[in-house]
């Protein structure tokens, strides 16, 4: 692994560290070491390293939100009637539990969230008692996924 303006170039050896641990954060590395054909300590050095660079941002444990009735995914473009309005409709954004992402964007709408219901009965709720009642949205454009087809990180 090497910087070269600000970018972290990582080798051959190093993408076979990640690439395990993307596929399998919990894999031991010792089964790391093995399959890269390098001592433990040295897998270890390595993952320092990458961490050391913000390459690795951390590891975690994915529920899956169906399991425990959370059937309704929506994206929901926020239309602030300011945009200096932006830092505070954030902060009460943040207190909404359903609200899983949110990204300040460019074009037609000043926010952009993710957000997780149980049902439409339940969105509906959220988006009149939550999300339209926060001060400064003067609206909201709703767009319900009916399926996410493809979830991947960048690719190695």
């Amino acid at each position: 692994m090497k910087k070269e303006n600000n970018k972290v170039l990582i080798d051959g050896l190093d993408k076979v560290i990640l690439k395990a641990l993307m596929t399998n954060a919990r894999k031991s590395i010792n089964e790391i070491a093995k399959t890269a054909g390098i001592s433990g300590a040295a897998v270890h050095q390595r993952l320092k390293k990458l961490e050391k660079t913000n390459l690795i941002s951390g590891s975690q444990l994915i529920i899956n939100p169906k399991v425990l009735g959370y059937k309704t995914m929506a994206f929901i473009g926020i239309y602030l009637d300011k945009a200096i309005r932006n830092p505070e409709a954030v902060k009460q954004l943040e207190k909404i539990p359903e609200v899983i992402e949110c990204h300040y964007t460019t074009g037609n709408w000043s926010i952009l969230i993710k957000i997780l219901c149980e049902d439409n009965q339940h969105l509906m709720n959220v988006l009149n008692h939550k999300i339209q009642t926060i001060e400064g949205v003067s609206r909201t454009e709703t767009f319900i996924s009916l399926n996410q087809q493809i979830k991947r990180q960048i690719q190695l």
